[in-house]
């Protein structure tokens, strides 16, 4: 058992980090209810526009061949990975990392093995993971868009996307994120971005984004059907990809705010500990120092007589 001193220590500096933890997780909770209510709000509209591109490219004919449904090749890959800038969160960056990986080794094996697949990180934690092994694969990182989210400051990260695949730099864009679900559950998710997700899609490939519940596939086009899909589409791509930020920095904070929750929790678990020892030590160090005088007495006593 170490010292009395030490154990103070100890004791000392568990309550310093309680209180570190425990002020990270009412920034926390304070974050992931701003983030969450943003997140709720957006969703209903993102998803519905996703779902009326979904049936448009279902119904796109050979003959129109509309640019963001073309679906000639797979050879040229184009990954974007989502993750935050700082650490603290639990297994948030680590589940991208892990799932990243495995897609590299597994989805995007052979567009890899030809060096036809190519990254865009952003936030730090992902770059910094993926600069030592595949820096000359990446295009792009960004790391201020994820402190402080705002839909006008991911327009042009989505526009260099549209414009790769236009361009045909890439052939297939997708997006790696965390689905929020709540605080304790985020998904890993892989979302086709560019070409636009046809219904069956959904069928083969469940996880690529949610199910559409209900879909509309008879429109009346007016003034022209180009017109308004060259006008429609990329504006509901960008919304789709602050979509997925949004999720992204929603399942961050709720992440943190359960990895410090278990953390203060854990550190009143170790106080408690500490304290029950140290009193338990101190106890019998009182008890001993009596039983030295009881008995020093008891010589005396008997030298005495």
């Amino acid at each position: 058992m170490p010292n009395f001193k030490e154990v103070r220590i100890r004791i000392a500096s568990v309550l310093s980090t309680k209180n570190v933890t425990s002020a990270m997780k009412m920034i926390s909770v304070a974050k992931l209810r701003k983030a969450q209510k943003a997140l709720l709000q957006l969703r209903p509209y993102a998803n519905k526009m996703s779902e009326l591109l979904s049936s448009l490219s279902d119904n796109v004919s050979d003959a129109e061949c509309f640019k963001f449904f073309n679906r000639n090749s797979n050879k040229k890959i184009l990954l974007v990975i989502l993750t935050s800038n700082r650490g603290l969160c639990g297994s948030f960056n680590s589940n991208i990392i892990k799932a990243t990986n495995s897609y590299i080794k597994t989805k995007f094996s052979d567009q890899f093995n030809a060096g036809n697949l190519s990254f865009i990180t952003i936030g730090k934690k992902s770059f910094d993971y993926y600069k030592k092994q595949y820096s000359g694969k990446i295009l792009a990182n960004y790391i201020d868009i994820v402190d402080k989210l705002n839909f006008n400051d991911t327009i042009p990260i989505s526009e260099s996307l549209i414009k790769y695949y236009l361009d045909g730099t890439f052939d297939q864009i997708y997006i790696i994120y965390n689905k929020f679900k709540n605080a304790a559950v985020q998904a890993v998710t892989l979302e086709q971005y560019l070409p636009i997700p046809q219904l069956s899609d959904y069928v083969v490939n469940p996880s690529i984004t949610q199910q559409p519940s209900k879909i509309y596939s008879d429109y009346i086009y007016d003034p022209d059907k180009n017109e308004i899909l060259n006008v429609l589409v990329p504006r509901s791509l960008k919304i789709q990809f602050y979509k997925c930020l949004a999720d992204s920095v929603t399942s961050e904070h709720g992440s943190r705010l359960t990895a410090m929750s278990s953390a203060t929790d854990n550190a009143d678990e170790l106080y408690n500990s500490l304290k029950l020892a140290y009193n338990k030590a101190r106890q019998q160090a009182i008890t001993n120092e009596i039983l030295e005088i009881v008995s020093g007495a008891n010589a005396l006593k008997e030298n005495n007589n």
